[in-house]
């Protein structure tokens, strides 16, 4: 008798990638053939080269990140479903490839492969992979045309990518969205941030409703309420109306409904009347974002609702196909589906917004059950490399996940495991620009896919393997050329590599007479680069939450990851690597690991205190019991230890954004505690773990109650490979010894096959191992040794000393600038996680950097734009004013604008780095922060009305903040409480975070300091200078560059090469701007002479804001990704007249010069190079507060368009990017009703390309305010380019509660009264090119997401959030 089997798979489904095969006599079941008979298959004629896909040595360049799971696993008995031994199978199904591994009853394990679409051979993958294990184990026939009979399964596991691809080819259902009155384009506008800081054209995804119904309905939060959550309906629910707007929809032949109404993820019940309306109307889907995810802040859950009704569908449509395809659809069989969380769930309930990680989680649950040891608990680092991505997580006995990422342009408010998805992999394009080695972001994809791929590809990654011997042409199959059926083209690769070679060579031969490079040192190059690349995402992952990268086992899968694994080990100072023999379809084998998850989660608002214990314990208890009847009614008993269930709370200090969802595994509960544990001291030792400090005299908030059940079901794998005592023979490939190429030159390289190698047996390197999916590289000092469970276990070696010279080389231009920027990336992690503030801990507004012993900028981070070179201005100054008085343990304060500053709020912490034996400083480093009040006539440190400099807050020029390494807490006190001398003015409003933050910058320059050293005590002090040097140079060359090719087409268009423009603020005063280019040097003078006097106000522009703007400027003209630093100014001569707006006299007020007249400067340059229209221009700097509360906001408005792009609607440009207040987060802590938040139709500026909209904004008061205003734009317009049309000039009006109406002009502070209304009404951009008749409004290209949007997971999200300030 045949007993069942049950089944894993993985489907990836991902258009680009789809390869057509010719059909294949022979059955695709090469799972069951020797590694003999699997190459002589390959090579068949029959075959054409491809219907093999378990081939060896493969290094898919499929994308990571799509890859999705189907997996059929698993006896029956194991969740108490009908008894018996069955077959288990699972399948994961990818973007080119679905993965089957399957389980058989006596224990063996099957791999099998299959293309995820195959049309002329099969309709469905997972079910023809299911039908052909079952036909080849029974000797049955399954003929394709028949349902597949079930009886022999035991059940299924899948993971898809359907939800993913879905999204990123913006191919889900018509859905429309439901939401209140006022927010219509609230999902358009977002967080208003743009995705890329340089790009003038703004390009985001589309969002994935189509029609909207703003519904006239509105629930606010009571303000006398001591919890928090406690409700007033202001105004009902219309049913009537809302009947009308859905049966219009309706005939629209829209049938899936996204709703979402404020407040609703804690008072559900409009939405639900809404829902229950929709379904008897006829809509077939219908999410209500209270059910979906009840958490607060409206736009991620309005995401993630949306989400879910344009996903849902599209995954019921695949699971209707898939089930069609067996006997009886599946009803007697247990499938499941792999969620985002790392959890199962079943078929029924799997739904779009928790379906997007489906394919990638099985794969972080594969690696972790795999390779984390219990007894030793090292925590390992998942690295699985694909082809235009790479996804690294990290593991450490317990899943780690995100409550909030964005994946394709939409941020998703749901469960997610945390991967990390950077835009490298085996596919990433190879670049020389500016004497730079460049790898990636782009992706060549899989057609063309590579140069060696015969397509007439670019030259990737994967070539530069190949050309370096890494790659074996021999153990591929032949499926490549453009039929399909030759092999992997190392002349391709070779011809390719020898032109980029010559071009490398010129230029290195073009400035001095330095030797050329061969080959192979350019590819090993781009090989050095890619890796250092790939490091710096698992550093900030490691270092953000406070661990030790070196401490991690690198925890290798993936088809290209093998050739990169050791060199990225021993980079990151990790000594094991960890390869599952499972590794080529983990994703797969993870489902079968997996348990079966319910998840159940509600709001909460109250302090974790012992008069709430009652309440959180009876919620607790509720939720607890929900999943215990959930996972019963699936099969599982309580009785055996089949359900276990785990408590967590979303907890946070009161007063900070900073929420951690904690469990208390590992802390008991006792009397001072809830039953569920001690949760109070599970945050606090999490918070000192993560941030370096606690905040003991500050009650502890609970936003959320989470409770995740486990039904336990994932199988053992007990079959081990045979202990073997032979030796294991090399391959020859014909018939020599295999060389390749290393750091040292050609070396001979054993090759085995994983198949032929007894457990025990080990490898010392160079050696390559071939698997049936993948090639592993063992590098010189590395030992591979195959574990009696058949997986491959690395040991590291440390790199052989590599003597490195002063004089210039190419490749290690691009290493030294990845390290310098992750010196400051560093910096920033520690800035971040030791700081108090709000602004610096959660808004993340600071830069950290690193500078030359001149004080040159060397690498910045983040990228700020009114930071860009201003911090080189500070800490020149000191060196100017302090010369040989600094001393190694001093540490310098200073914001004035005379040396350097912004404006006072921004504090920038200064540390010179010492060498021993060197008498003056060798580098410095420095960072700053952007303090919340630091005094001044107004809390927040940033008057609308100031006029001098001292009304502005505390002063510090040159100030020795630590001395000796002494903290100098006394004096810096003093100093911040200064201006209370002032007539009118306080000192700092909260002098405890200024003291905590100034120490959180000192120690991130600490940070700073260490890492400058290490990187000396690597290199030598002269060549980590030199280095310095050269990419400063590498930088002013990109500018150079710019500079010529702007030159030669002036001079051809108008026979000049002087270009000017002028714009004027709106009191008047002219920025006039003459630029003269030099075209043979590549250099430029940019005069400001003729520019308007200093002001009476705070509009006066320090000149180091001048040189933020023009460095931002530069850096969007060069177009492409070039080291921010000194050398962008090197070719530029700055003119600026002193007396005037942009450089005033020492005691000028400065607030508004930072926040709007750097964007006039902006304007202002982009006008004479003809880049762009106006965008609009300001930053509508808003503010408002009481004794008891302050807030403070920039709102968006409309970009400029340019030439083939429309401006983007309702979104922050240039100077500033940061992101805006959630409506529930302003209305919960605020004593304000946000009325309107919504685009402002009309307002951008028309053209052959139009203008982007500003945005309405209307803030209803509860409590007497006072209400400060700081804008521009009010009486002069963006202007519009080559005949576009101005923007609309913005509006300020307050209305009163007693109805008057006032216009408050651009600059003003006005006290409210409760129920006074202020409308903010931001300008437009201005359009490019007269308007066409038949064209205003072009069409313009929709960049593909998945090129666009590639990066994911906690790193990226932290990279925009600081880049979103």
């Amino acid at each position: 008798m045949f007993y069942s089997a049950v089944f894993c798979c993985l489907t990836l489904f991902f258009s680009t990638f789809l390869v057509h095969l010719t059909p294949c006599s022979f059955p695709l079941s090469t799972c069951t053939l020797t590694q003999t008979e699997l190459l002589k298959f390959q090579t068949s004629s029959s075959l054409r080269g491809g219907r093999s896909l378990n081939r060896p040595g493969i290094s898919c360049t499929q994308n990571a990140a799509l890859r999705r799971g189907v997996v059929l696993e698993g006896d029956r008995r194991q969740i108490n479903c009908v008894p018996g031994r069955r077959q288990q199978q699972r399948h994961r199904t990818g973007g080119t490839f679905t993965d089957v591994f399957a389980r058989l009853p006596d224990g063996r394990e099957r791999v099998l492969k299959l293309l995820s679409r195959d049309p002329q051979n099969y309709k469905d993958a997972p079910t023809e992979g299911i039908r052909r294990v079952l036909e080849e184990e029974t000797g049955r026939a399954f003929p394709r045309d028949q349902p597949v009979d079930t009886s022999l399964i035991g059940w299924i596991r899948m993971g898809t990518t359907v939800a993913t691809n879905a999204l990123l080819e913006r191919e889900g259902e018509r859905t429309a969205l439901m939401v209140t009155k006022g927010f219509k384009d609230l999902l358009h506008i977002g967080t208003q941030a743009r995705p890329k800081l340089f790009d003038l054209e703004v390009a985001m995804p589309d969002v994935l409703y189509e029609e909207v119904i703003e519904v006239d309905e509105r629930v606010v939060l009571q303000q006398d309420s001591s919890t928090g959550d406690s409700l007033e309906v202001w105004k009902e629910l219309d049913l009537e109306q809302v009947e009308k707007d859905l049966r219009g929809v309706l005939s629209r032949g829209i049938t899936s409904l996204a709703v979402l109404l404020l407040h609703s993820y804690t008072w559900s019940d409009h939405e639900r009347a809404v829902g229950s309306l929709a379904l008897r109307l006829g809509f077939t889907q219908v999410s209500l974002s209270s059910e979906v995810m009840p958490m607060v802040r409206a736009v991620p859950r309005g995401y993630t609702v949306c989400a879910d009704a344009y996903l849902t569908p599209k995954i019921r449509q695949y699971l209707k196909g898939f089930t069609s395809g067996f006997r009886g659809g599946l009803k007697e069989v247990d499938v499941l589906f792999m969620q985002s969380d790392g959890g199962l769930t079943p078929m029924e309930q799997f739904c779009g917004s928790r379906a997007v990680l489906s394919g990638p989680a099985g794969g972080v649950v594969g690696y972790a059950i795999t390779s984390y040891s219990q007894m030793e608990k090292k925590p390992v680092i998942g690295f699985d490399m694909g082809g235009t991505s790479t996804d690294v997580s990290r593991y450490a006995g317990q899943y780690e996940h995100v409550f909030e990422a964005t994946t394709a342009g939409v941020t998703l408010q749901a469960p997610q495991l945390d991967i990390n998805t950077v835009a490298a992999g085996g596919g990433s394009r190879l670049f020389f620009r500016s004497g730079m080695f460049i790898v990636g972001p782009e992706s060549a994809g899989a057609h063309p896919g590579p140069a060696c791929y015969r397509k007439g590809g670019p030259l990737t990654v994967t070539d530069a393997n190949l050309a370096l011997g890494r790659l074996l042409p021999s153990f591929f199959p032949k499926i490549f050329g453009p039929g399909e059926n030759e092999p992997l083209s190392l002349e391709e690769t070779t011809k390719h590599f020898r032109r980029l070679t010559e071009e490398i060579n010129l230029f290195l031969m073009l400035p001095t007479s330095q030797s050329v490079m061969s080959m192979e040192e350019v590819a090993m190059g781009f090989i050095r680069v890619a890796n250092e690349a790939m490091c710096r995402p698992i550093r900030a992952l490691t270092q953000a939450k406070g661990h030790d990268t070196s401490q991690h086992v690198l925890a290798c899968f993936g088809g290209a990851g093998g050739q990169h694994a050791c060199a990225i080990a021993r980079a990151l100072g990790m000594k094991t690597v960890f390869i599952h023999k499972y590794s080529g379809v983990l994703s797969a084998y993870g489902l079968a690991l997996a348990d079966v998850v319910e998840e159940v989660q509600e709001p909460c608002s109250l302090q974790y205190e012992q008069h709430s214990f009652g309440e959180l314990d009876r919620r607790v208890e509720q939720l607890s019991k929900r999943c215990h009847d959930t996972l019963c009614a699936r099969g599982f008993t309580r009785s055996d230890g089949q359900i276990t269930t785990e408590v967590f709370l979303h907890l946070r200090y009161e007063g900070t954004d900073c929420a951690l969802m904690v469990t208390a595994d590992g802390y008991p509960s006792n009397n001072q505690s809830c039953r569920a544990g001690d949760f109070r001291s599970a945050f606090t030792k999490r918070y000192l773990k993560e941030f370096g400090f606690t905040i003991p005299d500050r009650p502890i908030m609970v936003d959320d109650i989470r409770v995740r059940g486990c039904g336990k079901s994932g199988i053992k794998s007990v079959y081990k490979t045979k202990m073997g005592h032979r030796q294991a023979k090399p391959v020859t490939v014909n018939g020599v010894t295999y060389r390749c190429y290393f750091e040292g030159g050609y070396l001979d390289t054993s090759v085995y096959l994983w198949e032929e190698l007894p457990c025990g047996y080990s490898i010392q390197g160079p050696a390559i191992i071939i698997d049936k999916n993948s090639t592993i590289l063992v590098e010189p000092c590395c030992e591979a040794c195959l574990t009696e469970e058949g997986d491959i276990c690395m040991t590291v070696g440390s790199d052989p000393h590599c003597t490195l010279g002063t004089e210039l080389n190419t490749v290690q231009l691009s290493i030294f600038s990845h390290r310098f920027m992750s010196i400051a990336e560093q910096m920033g992690r520690v800035l971040q996680r030791t700081s108090i503030s709000t602004n610096i801990k959660e808004r993340l507004d600071f830069s950290c950097a690193v500078f030359g012993p001149d004080g040159g900028l060397v690498s910045n981070a983040p990228h700020i734009p009114v930071h860009l070179g201003a911090m080189q201005e500070t800490v020149q100054y000191q060196i100017r004013s302090l010369g040989n008085k600094l001393k190694e343990g001093d540490v310098i304060l200073s914001n004035h604008p005379c040396a350097g500053g912004s404006h006072l709020p921004d504090l920038t912490v200064i540390t010179p780095v010492f060498r021993k034996g060197v008498s003056g400083p060798v580098f410095f480093v420095a960072s700053r922060g952007h303090h919340a009040d630091i005094g001044g006539i107004t809390p927040g440190s940033m008057p609308p009305h100031s006029t001098s400099l001292q009304q502005e807050g505390a002063v510090f020029t040159s100030f020795k903040l630590v001395t000796g390494g002494v903290f100098q807490e006394e004096a810096v006190t003093e100093a911040l409480m200064a201006p209370a001398q002032y007539p009118d003015c306080s000192g700092t409003r909260n002098l405890h975070d200024n003291l905590s933050d100034l120490r959180a910058q000192v120690a991130a320059n600490q940070r700073g300091s260490q890492l400058v050293a290490e990187l000396i005590d690597s290199y030598g002090l002269a060549v980590v200078q030199a280095y310095m040097g050269y990419i400063q140079s590498n930088a002013e060359l990109a500018v150079r560059d710019m500079l010529r090719d702007f030159a030669r087409r002036q001079r051809l268009q108008t026979g000049s090469l002087e270009v000017e423009s002028e714009d004027l603020m709106d009191d008047g005063t002219a920025i006039r701007l003459r630029v003269q280019i030099n075209e043979k040097e590549g250099s430029a003078v940019f005069d400001f002479t003729g520019t308007g006097t200093e002001v009476w106000g705070n509009c006066n522009a320090p000149r180091a804001i001048t040189l933020s703007a023009l460095i931002y400027c530069l850096r969007c003209m060069v177009g492409q990704d070039i080291p921010l630093n000194q050398g962008c100014l090197a070719p530029i001569q700055v003119i600026i007249p002193p007396g005037s707006i942009l450089q005033p006299s020492q005691n000028a007020a400065v607030v508004g010069g930072n926040v709007l007249t750097s964007q006039r400067v902006v304007d202002v340059i982009f006008r004479a190079f003809e880049v762009c229209a106006a965008s609009q221009g300001c930053m509508n700097n808003i503010s408002f507060g009481s004794e008891r509360v302050g807030y403070y906001e920039t709102v968006a408005g409309g970009a400029g368009a340019g030439p083939g792009w429309n401006g983007r609607s309702g979104v922050h440009s240039h100077m500033t990017n940061t992101r805006i207040t959630d409506p529930e987060i302003l209305e919960k802590r605020y004593p304000v009703i946000l009325e309107q938040f919504s685009l402002r139709p009309g307002s951008g500026g028309a053209g052959k390309h139009c203008g982007g909209n500003g945005v309405i904004r209307k803030l209803l008061f509860r409590n007497k305010v006072v209400l400060s205003v700081l804008t521009e734009r009010r009486s002069t317009r963006p202007y519009g380019l080559q005949g576009g049309e101005d923007g609309a000039a913005g509006l300020n009006l307050l209305h009163r509660a007693d109805g008057r109406v006032l216009n408050l002009g651009a600059k003003t502070s006005v006290s409210l009264q409760p129920g006074d209304m202020f409308c903010l009404y931001t300008p437009g951009g201005g359009g490019y090119g007269r308007e066409d008749e038949h064209n205003s409004r072009p069409q313009i290209k929709r960049r593909r997401l998945n090129e666009t949007f590639p990066e994911r997971g906690s790193v990226f999200e932290y990279r925009m959030a600081q880049e979103g300030v």
